[in-house]
């Protein structure tokens, strides 16, 4: 019986195994940016749902006051819920305070000083410049390369 000797190659190799390395580096930097990205914008969409919400609280306070009014809507445990979960998405701090103007990295609630109206404005993630405010009018609005101003009670 005459055995057949196989001359096989086994395995890969250098420069093949460099290629791939090189190809799922390329392919992993592509998805680590589209990843940031989305993140970025998952942030602005929590921004403005974390703001949203305060409307319907707003007014739970306001029909809960005799007479109604808006006072002490800053301050409302549900309210600063909303106010900090907005804050975190932003990566800031939240600013209750009428005289202080909103920027790029706080969340500003304001209630005028008749206590009959209120604004709340946040900067936002994938653009820094803008701003998304929400009043007690019923806005609900990006202010492009603007933020709520100082002692303002109604988005601009």
């Amino acid at each position: 019986m005459k055995k057949i000797k196989k001359d096989f190659k086994q395995g890969f190799t250098l420069i093949e195994l460099l290629v791939v390395v090189a190809i799922i580096g390329i392919l992993a930097s592509v998805v680590l940016a589209s990843l940031n990205t989305a993140r970025t914008k998952g942030a602005d969409a929590a921004i403005k749902a974390n703001l949203a919400n305060i409307r319907p609280q707003a007014e739970i306070v306001y029909d809960g006051s005799t007479p109604n009014s808006y006072s002490g809507l800053c301050t409302n445990a549900v309210v600063l819920n909303q106010l900090n979960a907005a804050a975190s998405a932003l990566g800031g701090t939240v600013v209750d305070t009428l005289a202080t103007a909103g920027t790029a990295t706080t969340v500003v609630c304001h209630v005028a000083a008749d206590n009959l109206s209120w604004a709340v404005g946040s900067g936002t993630r994938v653009t820094p410049a803008n701003s998304w405010c929400v009043d007690s009018n019923g806005a609900s609005k990006a202010l492009v390369g603007a933020f709520l101003g100082a002692s303002v009670v109604v988005c601009p």
